[in-house]
């Protein structure tokens, strides 16, 4: 019983990290899956989802702030697709790739004009962020909240896919982009809905990441940002339920790695297992093989 309380609280806070790490790596699966590009700046609206709902909070009160940022993170979402990625349509893919890491650094320079550099807290959300006791360990009601919330959506997007016109829309593109444009598909449309849903999920990944960790700086996103990217990676990018179990077993992971005593190494972890599980599927978990088309 005392190994249990003492070791719960690490795997419950792995979970939680996993369910929000799953809440980034789709977004970076999806676009992916539909443009054959990994948007770098998908950490960073991360970051300024937190930066919008603090300073939204300073004027407005918690329940008009909390749906404010995330319209504001999905309109930001549909900006950076239509700066950034659009009018590279037919460019090589070597410059959409610079063009998202210029994206990247120039919201991390936006964010650190506008708070000065200054650590920024995050406000605190009622009942999520209260305390709770499961077999008597201590812990937050966002770390039982979180991995819910994570397949409540997961779920609604794959229905969403799999059922809606939208959705098969997305599929269509992401198995052959020229084909489906031949056929009548707005690809504009599908490729800034799709950045518009993975905004949507980052924003709320936030509020759930930021309710445990409340510090937010300019710089705040990129390791989140990138541990969702080894997931989706590990996973097999372009899969929706690789990139959910990829994220929960890399939280997991790190949070035991951490109880061990051996918080120095549980980022290291993540990259090390990544290299690893590369070495013998090269297209993660649930990867499909790549076919060259003649």
């Amino acid at each position: 019983m005392e190994f249990i309380r003492t070791n719960l609280p690490y795997f419950l806070a792995g979970i939680s990290t996993g369910g929000q790490y799953a809440l980034i790596a789709i977004g970076y699966t999806m676009v992916y899956g539909i443009l054959r590009l990994i948007n770098f700046a998908h950490g960073d609206v991360f970051m300024a989802a937190g930066i919008i709902m603090i300073y939204l909070y300073s004027v407005m009160p918690l329940f008009v702030a909390i749906p404010c940022t995330i319209i504001l993170t999905c309109v930001l979402g549909f900006c950076i697709e239509r700066i950034a990625y659009k009018p590279l349509r037919t460019a090589p893919r070597m410059s959409v790739m610079i063009s998202a890491i210029g994206m990247s650094y120039l919201l991390q320079n936006l964010a650190l004009y506008i708070t000065g550099g200054l650590t920024k807290y995050y406000p605190t959300i009622n009942w999520i962020s209260d305390s709770v006791q499961i077999f008597g360990a201590m812990t937050k009601r966002v770390t039982i909240v979180t991995p819910f919330l994570t397949l409540f959506l997961v779920v609604g997007l794959v229905l969403l896919i799999r059922y809606t016109k939208i959705g098969m829309a997305m599929r269509a593109v992401s198995k052959d982009f020229e084909t489906a444009q031949l056929m009548g598909i707005r690809l504009d449309l599908v490729i800034s809905i799709t950045f518009v849903i993975g905004s949507f999920l980052a924003a709320i990944g936030s509020m759930l990441f930021f309710s445990n960790y409340t510090g937010v700086t300019p710089t705040v996103g990129a390791m989140p940002g990138l541990k969702a990217f080894v997931a989706a990676v590990f996973g097999g990018i372009g899969s929706i339920p690789g990139a959910v179990i990829g994220a929960f077993i890399i939280g997991i992971c790190e949070n035991v790695i951490k109880g061990l005593g051996l918080t120095t190494f549980s980022d290291a972890f993540t990259f090390v297992l990544l290299i690893v599980v590369l070495m013998f599927m090269p297209t993660g978990i649930f990867g499909e093989k790549a076919t060259d088309k003649v």
